[in-house]
């Protein structure tokens, strides 16, 4: 572990200001607020990744939640996502607590940290091209950080593609979720799922069996203590 290093990277992180329309957007959100939080302080800025620095398993998001991490200020919390999310990671033994709510609400993860492509809320959950190739050096620093890393769950489409651009695969593998590729030159194991988001969980695109699979399947591919 590397906290110099891990501490600088949040800073930096923190501190983007790369992409004009989603510093914009952020903001925007954090001042317009739901309804349903207009009494809350929005966080309105990059969300760092959080968890395990020791970690071997990974997972990768797309971006921050409009009302979920661009209000706490923490990863898939606060929201439907982050609610489906830390439920299987808590059954799977990942997770300390089934719910996260806040930054302050006690959560702690084992073995696992999570990143995402994009720091920040894009309009419509949709970051352009350009956006992604901005933000998405911070992950693979993070990725360079975690030395004990043999898994990595991408979830959705786009976190997949990122990482499997970012391994060098040749020739690309398909999207698939559930399936599991071996990254090349490597013991790493990259491992395909929907992204727990509320379209796919409430339309019975990605169920919480289906879901559980997946992290009983991260666990059974982890060696040593």
């Amino acid at each position: 572990m590397n906290l110099p290093k891990w501490d600088s990277l949040k800073e930096e992180i923190l501190s983007c200001r790369r992409c004009e329309r989603l510093v914009a957007w952020r903001e925007q959100v954090a001042i317009s607020k739901r309804r349903a939080f207009r009494d809350q302080v929005y966080w309105g800025k990059p969300v760092p990744g959080f968890g395990d620095y020791e970690a071997r398993i990974l997972i990768v998001g797309l971006a921050p939640g409009a009302h979920g991490a661009n209000r706490t200020g923490r990863m898939f919390t606060g929201d439907s996502s982050g609610d489906f999310l830390y439920q299987a990671l808590y059954k799977a033994g990942f997770a300390n607590q089934p719910v996260a709510r806040s930054r302050e609400d006690g959560l702690e993860l084992k073995d696992v940290y999570i990143g995402a492509i994009c720091r920040c809320v894009p309009p419509a959950n949709k970051p352009t091209p350009d956006e992604i190739r901005n933000c998405v050096p911070y992950l693979h620093r993070e990725i360079a950080l975690l030395s004990r890393l043999q898994v990595v769950v991408a979830l959705g489409r786009i976190a997949f593609e990122q990482m499997v651009s970012y391994y060098g695969f040749s020739p690309k593998p398909a999207f698939r979720h559930g399936k599991c590729y071996q990254v090349p030159h490597s013991s790493i194991i990259l491992i395909a799922s929907y992204h727990p988001s509320r379209q796919n969980t409430q339309t019975g695109r990605l169920t919480e069996h289906m879901f559980d699979q997946i992290w009983m399947q991260a666990k059974s591919l982890l060696q040593g203590a």
